[in-house]
């Protein structure tokens, strides 16, 4: 007979031996065997996620991705299986590739099991099929037939900048509550009101910490792998639950409406979904209203927050824009889209160099060889990347890349506008500067709501310079949104409109003083046309 009496301290030690040997065998794999082992990028990123997971915790992984770049070069290992390139080639190779499709990691976003919205279709018929939906619902046709309602928003956005009056007002504040307020009629039909009225203002603070939580799951897979997420999710139950069952009446509202009694995102979709079954209509529904919501509320919010800032502390190019905007339009009545809006070629040079600065998803737009590919790799701006590797462009970094946006900290609008002198050299480095810059990604998956965002923005600086003036606020209020001299690498710029990098951006101020605008041409009647004007739209 044997003695199987073993002693507890023995245990101890061969558990111990047994997790040393595993963790032993994972580092030496991932530094000397993995397939991504000869690329250069920091050390803690080529053993564990949890580097670009800490930097996702403390929401400023776009910072260290550029300062990364600057140190490791134009394509760097970011994670144990992930590549970050920072160049105009990759970002052909990657987002203008059919063989590519969107990363595993948007899988934790999902509702559901089996359950896909726009965002997270990882399988590409699926995703041509969603965006053929989606795009129609905000395609450049479709914005002229709601540009009144959102037309009649921004009205309300110009309005409410002058209550109470001379008081500081957060760009931050306003430009989401906008944003939220024309998502709701483009999506359902829904007047949300967030403008005006208190009751739904709690979408703001849910958004973002909804995107705060499924960032933190992207960049840290182990979280969703372990089953962490819902734990974590706990502490956003709260302010999510308030989300959901305001989805749930926005789409319980429009369902019992004619589909074509408003030109909304429903009226679009409602023939393609009626051929499903009820349970899978509404499920349908209420997993693109929350992409619709967040995706359409919270970003175009972060160009118009971003364009306001550049513009109070940039006063030369504010002034071009008010002479732009207050020669072109002779009414109010005339601000609106169209050729006369789009002749304001400094407007969107304004509006571009803002997305240029601050993109509204400063993040990495995470991609894959597609698993039914034949292919074994891909090649990415000369580099062989295996299937299995997860790889993008890192938007912001790019934007900041001197080799395409000369002095890139600085808010040049013209850098956007025929060069001068007008030279074959000129003409090519603003080609490429245009070749890079990705506000709304590129390609079969970049952002179908790029013509609402785009109106949106553009009309509302329009509207607000046509009637008003602004300035900083006064004290510690100017200083709000900008980064600091001496504060932590990357914020420490006052110059530059600081992000929160959570997938999207968070963001807060600049804090503006708004007044009717004085005479600019001379005519002292000028300021009552104004506040007549104001009056009068509303």
């Amino acid at each position: 007979m044997f003695n199987l009496d073993i002693h507890p301290v023995a245990i101890s030690y061969a558990v111990v031996g047994i997790i040393a040997s595993y963790f032993l065998a994972v580092v030496s794999y991932r530094l000397l065997l993995h397939p991504l082992s000869r690329y250069p990028g920091p050390f803690l990123a080529k053993l564990s996620d949890a580097y670009p997971g800490f930097y996702a915790f403390r929401r400023r992984l776009h910072l260290t991705t550029q300062r990364d770049h600057q140190k490791y070069g134009p394509v760097m290992r970011h994670g144990p299986n992930k590549l970050v390139f920072n160049s105009v080639q990759a970002l052909r190779d990657i987002y203008q590739n059919e063989k590519v499709t969107k990363a595993d990691a948007y899988l934790v976003s999902q509702a559901a099991p089996n359950v896909f919205n726009l965002f997270n279709a990882i399988d590409r018929d699926l995703h041509r099929i969603k965006r053929k939906l989606v795009g129609a619902a905000v395609s450049e046709r479709a914005m002229r037939t709601f540009e009144p309602t959102l037309s009649n928003q921004v009205d309300v956005f110009v309005k409410q900048l002058l209550s109470p009056p001379d008081a500081p007002i957060n760009m931050t504040e306003r430009s989401k509550r906008l944003g939220l307020d024309i998502v709701g009629h483009l999506s359902f039909g829904y007047d949300l009101r967030l403008q005006t009225e208190e009751t739904n203002r709690f979408l703001v603070n849910a958004i973002q910490l909804g995107n705060y939580r499924s960032n933190l799951n992207m960049q840290f897979p182990f979280i969703h792998k372990a089953h962490l997420h819902n734990a974590i999710g706990r502490f956003f139950y709260p302010s999510w639950d308030e989300f959901t069952r305001l989805l749930q009446t926005m789409i319980g509202t429009r369902l019992s409406q004619d589909k074509d009694a408003q030109p909304d995102f429903y009226s679009y979709v409602s023939d393609a979904l009626a051929a499903e079954s009820e349970e899978a209509r509404q499920l349908d529904l209420w997993t693109e209203a929350m992409f619709f919501t967040i995706a359409g509320g919270d970003t175009t919010a972060a160009a118009i927050a971003a364009a306001f800032f550049y513009l109070s502390r940039n006063p030369e190019c504010y002034r071009k824009l008010a002479q732009e905007v207050r020669t072109t339009f002779k009414s109010s009545s005339e601000v609106r889209g169209g050729p006369a809006l789009s002749s304001c070629h400094y407007l969107r040079a304004c509006v571009d160099e803002s997305l240029r600065m601050s993109p509204p998803t400063p993040s990495t737009p995470w991609r894959q060889l597609a698993p039914d590919e034949k292919d074994d790799f891909l090649i990415i701006d000369g580099y062989p990347i295996p299937k299995g590797v997860s790889f993008g462009v890192n938007i912001y970094s790019l934007h900041h890349n001197e080799k395409y946006f000369p002095d890139p900290y600085r808010f040049s609008p013209e850098r956007w506008l025929p060069p001068v002198p007008d030279t074959p050299e000129s003409r090519a480095a603003q080609k490429i500067m245009r070749d890079a810059f990705s506000p709304f990604s590129v390609g079969a998956r970049s952002c179908a709501g790029k013509p609402v965002a785009y109106l949106e923005t553009s009309l509302t600086l329009a509207k607000t310079l046509w009637h008003l003036d602004f300035e900083l606020a006064p004290g510690v209020l100017r200083q709000v949104g900008a980064g600091r001299k001496g504060g932590e690498s990357g914020r420490e710029r006052p110059e530059e409109f600081q992000l929160f990098d959570q997938f999207t951006s968070a963001h807060d101020g600049p804090y503006l003083m708004f007044k009717p605008r004085g005479d600019f041409v001379g005519q002292d009647e000028t300021k009552g046309v104004i506040m007549r004007n104001l009056v009068f739209i509303f």
